[in-house]
């Protein structure tokens, strides 16, 4: 069974953690930290998914610019070339996206609207879980537990 991406968000709470591109670096930090998340997506008054912040964007600037966090705005350091997924993509695909570029952080839009994250975390648990069902599976069949 192939998992498709809007199956996998009826299992999640649906709380999307955001910052407006004027926050500062520190306070899209702060928000991270205090939902001990990866990254937090860049929405803009209009609702409109501009950026991502991740991890890696963090680490950067701390690098570069470090006595700046707290004056920075988030929309000069967040990561702007998004790659988004869509609900009818399969679990299996988007590993394959995450993985071939990188990231591990994937906003999922419904037409312009962010119905969530996924991270590569995420997605490897719901491949294990299909793994699971299918060994149990298999495992009762090879038993006779089925009609035949």
């Amino acid at each position: 069974m192939k998992t498709k991406i809007v199956e996998f968000f009826q299992g999640k709470n649906g709380e999307i953690i955001s910052v407006k591109p004027d926050n500062t670096v520190h306070e899209a930090v702060k928000a991270m930290v205090e939902n001990r998340i990866g990254s937090v997506l860049v929405i803009s008054d209009d609702t409109k998914l501009v950026g991502i912040f991740t991890e890696r964007d963090v680490l950067n600037f701390c690098v570069q610019r470090i006595e700046d966090i707290k004056t920075t705005p988030v929309e000069e350091v967040m990561t702007k070339n998004l790659i988004i997924g869509l609900p009818d993509d399969e679990v299996g695909y988007l590993m394959g996206v995450m993985t071939s570029n990188k990231i591990r952080h994937l906003p999922i839009l419904i037409g312009t609207k962010v119905a969530g994250v996924v991270s590569i975390g995420d997605l490897v648990k719901s491949q294990m879980k299909d793994i699971e069902y299918e060994n149990r599976y298999l495992k009762d069949y090879i038993m006779g537990k089925y009609p035949g």
